[in-house]
C-alpha cells in the first residue's frame, strides 16, 4: 500500500542517478542478471532498502551480480513471487511472513497476536538463534532468508471510545485482515471481527458499518482513517518480520566471496529498512495526533490473558511447534 508520509520527493532523482551509474557500468561477459520483486512502492522504506541492496550487490561483485529489483508488485502478488522465488525464476525479493504459513508452517507462530512485547524484542529475536531457525526452515522450502526487516506494530483504533482494557472492545466492529487468527483474536476480546478488503475499510468507517480497524500508524494515517477513527489505542498486537530472501538456486551458484557480499548487502538493507520505517513512522505518529487524532496505551497484560484459548487451539493444532513458541516467548 502506498504510505504518503515515507514518500520522498528526491527519490525519483536519486532513482534515476543509480540507474544511470547502473548503465554505464561495463559488466562482465558472465554477469548473473538478478531479478527481485517488492509490493512496495518506489519511496518506501523497504523500496529504498531494496534499491540500496541491489546496488551494492552490483557494485561490490564487480557486476559479476547485475541486480534489478521491481516494485509495486508488478511482478505478480506474493504467493506467485514465493513460488517463483523457490524455483528460482526470480532471484530475490522481500517476504511479509504472514502468508508464508502454507510453504513454510513455523512461520505460523508469528501471527499469534500479542507474541513480541514491542517492535524491540521482535527484532532481538529475529536477529538471534531464533531467526536463524526460521531461515533453516525457510531453507527447506529453497528461500535463503539473509535479513529481517520491519513491518510496525498494528494496534485497534475507532470511531467510538478509547481502548484501555479488553471490555472497551465489546460490540466494536472491526475490520481484520482475512486470516482465522486475527478474527478471534478481536472475537476474544468481545468484539465483531469483519474481514474486509482493505480498500473497502474507509467508507465502512464512515458509514458505520465498521467501527474499527486495526493497523500500523503509517497506514492509519495513508489511509485517512484517522479523519474518522479518532481513537488510536497502541495494543501492538501484531508484529510481524519480513524477510530480504535469496532463491536458493541463485544462492548456491554464488562463490563463497560473493556469499558474503551478498549477505552483507542483505544486513545493510536491513539496517537503512528498519531506521527508515522508524523515522516514517514516528512522523506518523505526529501527523496523527496533530490532526486530532487521540492516542492512548493500553493494559496489555490483561490482553494478552485473553489470548491463551487462542494459544491453547493453535498448540493443540501444531504441538510439535510448542518449543518454538516457548523460546520466542522466553528470548525478549
Amino acid at each position: 500500500m502506498s504510505i504518503r508520509s515515507f514518500l520522498k520527493p528526491v527519490f525519483c532523482l536519486q532513482a534515476a542517478a543509480v540507474v544511470g551509474v547502473m548503465a554505464g557500468m561495463t559488466l562482465p561477459a558472465h554477469a548473473d542478471n538478478w531479478r527481485g520483486w517488492n509490493v512496495h512502492p518506489p519511496g518506501y522504506p523497504n523500496s529504498e532498502a531494496l534499491d540500496s541492496f541491489v546496488k551494492e550487490v552490483t557494485e561490490k561483485t564487480d557486476g559479476r551480480i547485475n541486480a534489478k529489483i521491481y516494485h509495486n508488485g508488478v511482478l505478480g502478488d506474493q504467493p506467485d513471487a514465493i513460488e517463483q522465488t523457490r524455483s528460482g525464476a526470480l532471484n530475490f525479493a522481500n517476504f511479509n511472513m504472514g502468508p508464508m504459513g502454507p510453504i513454510v508452517p513455523e512461520t505460523d507462530v508469528l501471527s499469534l497476536p500479542f507474541l513480541f512485547k514491542d517492535v524491540d524484542a521482535m527484532h532481538k529475536v529475529m536477529d538471534g538463534e531464533i531467526g536463524k531457525r526460521f531461515a533453516d526452515a525457510l531453507e527447506k522450502k529453497n528461500l535463503i532468508a539473509l535479513s529481517w526487516f520491519d513491518s510496525g506494530a498494528r494496534s485497534v483504533y475507532n470511531t467510538k471510545r478509547p481502548i484501555h482494557e479488553p471490555e472497551d472492545m465489546q460490540g466494536l466492529k472491526v475490520r481484520v485482515m482475512n486470516n482465522e487468527l486475527y478474527v478471534d483474536m478481536i472475537n476474544a476480546l468481545g468484539g465483531n471481527a469483519t474481514p474486509m478488503a482493505y480498500g473497502e475499510v474507509y467508507q465502512s468507517l464512515k458509514t458505520g458499518v465498521l467501527d474499527g480497524a486495526e493497523n500500523n500508524f503509517p497506514s492509519y494515517e495513508s489511509s485517512g482513517h484517522d479523519e474518522i477513527a479518532k481513537y488510536y489505542s497502541e495494543t501492538q498486537h501484531l508484529i510481524l518480520p519480513e524477510c530480504l530472501c535469496i532463491a536458493k538456486r541463485s544462492w548456491d551458484k554464488l562463490s563463497e566471496q560473493d556469499q558474503g557480499i551478498v549477505r552483507q548487502a542483505a544486513l545493510d538493507a536491513a539496517t537503512l529498512q528498519r531506521k527508515l520505517w522508524a523515522e516514517g513512522s514516528e512522523k506518523s505518529r505526529k501527523d496523527v495526533i496533530a490532526a486530532g487524532a487521540e492516542i492512548n496505551e493500553v493494559d496489555k497484560p490483561a490482553f494478552q490473558a485473553k489470548m491463551e484459548p487462542i494459544y491453547a487451539a493453535f498448540i493443540k493444532e501444531h504441538p510439535d511447534l510448542e518449543p518454538l513458541l516457548n523460546d520466542i516467548r522466553n528470548a525478549q
